[in-house]
């Protein structure tokens, strides 16, 4: 990532522990709370290593390649369970947002990125397509806030029977709801430093 090594520190340490949560979630779940689990560490630790101070760890040249297959796969893992619909498609469908979000920063970040043509011979700038990167952000502005308004307590009147609701998080939806929206935080701050 490009930008001050405090801040992805930072980020590559919220991004770890967020990671940790989600895997630590998953021990006595079961179908797609386990699923869901799994793919919501696996892109928690993928960004923590994304987001690792290129200043201070520099990675080899071969990483970014290594981050465009292992999200592009975590994207067609998110359609796979897209195909078959149900109550947590849109679950499914921000994995596929976020997996190629990734991809898209892994190409936009690798060595040499933008640097194979000149300016407005079809070259994407440095750091990627500012639209799309606008639009990413966009989706994840919007995520957070929905995600942080879920958060938020809301009084239940006696006798009202409780839905966590939030596609999978077992006894505690709140912490698979933070974790998420921590994620999506994340995501948002990388897609900035593009």
């Amino acid at each position: 990532m490009h930008g001050p090594a405090l801040s992805g520190w930072l980020l590559m340490v919220l991004c770890a522990v967020a990671g940790a949560s989600c895997l630590a979630r998953t021990r006595g779940e079961t179908g797609e709370v386990r699923r869901a689990g799994r793919a919501e560490a696996a892109m928690g630790f993928g960004m923590a290593a994304m987001a690792l101070p290129a200043a201070l760890v520099r990675p080899p040249g071969w990483a970014w390649a290594v981050y465009t297959v292992l999200f592009g796969g975590a994207a067609l893992r998110a359609l796979w369970f897209i195909r078959g619909g149900g109550h947590h498609l849109p679950h499914h469908a921000h994995h596929l947002v976020g997996s190629l979000a990734m991809v898209y920063m892994a190409v936009a970040m690798a060595p040499g990125a933008g640097a194979g043509g000149h300016a407005g011979h079809g070259a994407p700038p440095p750091g990627g397509v500012p639209l799309l990167t606008g639009l990413l952000l966009a989706y994840y502005a919007l995520y957070v806030l929905a995600s942080a308004g879920r958060l938020i307590p809301v009084p239940v009147a006696a006798g009202v029977a409780v839905d966590g609701g939030d596609g999978g998080g077992g006894a505690r939806p709140e912490l698979a709801l933070a974790c998420r929206l921590t994620m999506g935080i994340a995501m948002f701050a990388m897609l900035l430093t593009l």
